[in-house]
């Protein structure tokens, strides 16, 4: 008991809370990171918002929520996490993105915009931090099963979704994780400035 009551206690120390659209809170993450790893060599970027809305609804407090969550997100981890990265010497940023947004999907302009954004940021980090050796990618998931996006925008669509891709089944989150884990690996050491669709 004692033994499980001290690993519980050790996972406690290692996460912090905070929004991301919050430069302070940001800051602590990293911070946090350093502090419990000795140094930060990967950021992750997930956290997203979204809801369902016709354009001619959508208010402009509704889409600058989703933009702030997304895309001011995504560039205030980034340039948080910029002085930790570069000393790591092989810094990576992955950004989650989604695949709505290379056409038009119903709905969902303010999730459109924000994941666009997403993937520009994705191409200019890698551009102008390549020369320290910090390495920018974006990944695209298409629908992952088991996800709160799928739950709350098409939660009795699964078997049409699913019909419409090409493996003829959702994803899974492991799969998403294990793309990750390739494209912080060294197998994937010479790309960066991509988005990749999965």
């Amino acid at each position: 008991m004692k033994e499980q009551l001290t690993q519980q206690q050790t996972y406690i120390h290692r996460y912090t809370r905070g929004d991301v659209r919050k430069v302070e809170d940001a800051r602590n993450a990293v911070n946090h990171t350093v502090k419990t790893f000795g140094k930060m060599n990967i950021l992750v970027n997930c956290a997203a918002g979204n809801f369902l809305s016709t354009a001619s609804n959508l208010r402009p407090k509704g889409f600058r929520t989703v933009m702030e969550i997304d895309a001011l997100g995504v560039w205030t981890m980034c340039h948080s996490s910029f002085q930790a990265l570069k000393e790591s010497r092989q810094g990576v940023i992955i950004n989650i993105s989604a695949t709505l947004q290379y056409g038009a999907t119903w709905y969902q302009a303010h999730a459109c915009a924000a994941k666009a954004a997403i993937d520009s940021v994705t191409r200019s980090l890698a551009l102008e931090w390549g020369i320290h050796n910090i390495r920018s990618i974006g990944i695209a998931p298409g629908p992952i099963a088991g996800t709160p996006g799928v739950a709350k925008l098409a939660p009795a669509a699964s078997n049409k979704i699913a019909s419409v891709v090409p493996l003829g089944r959702m994803g899974e989150k492991s799969e998403i994780g294990l793309t990750s884990v390739f494209l912080c690996s060294s197998a994937a050491q010479y790309i960066t400035g991509t988005t990749l669709i999965v």
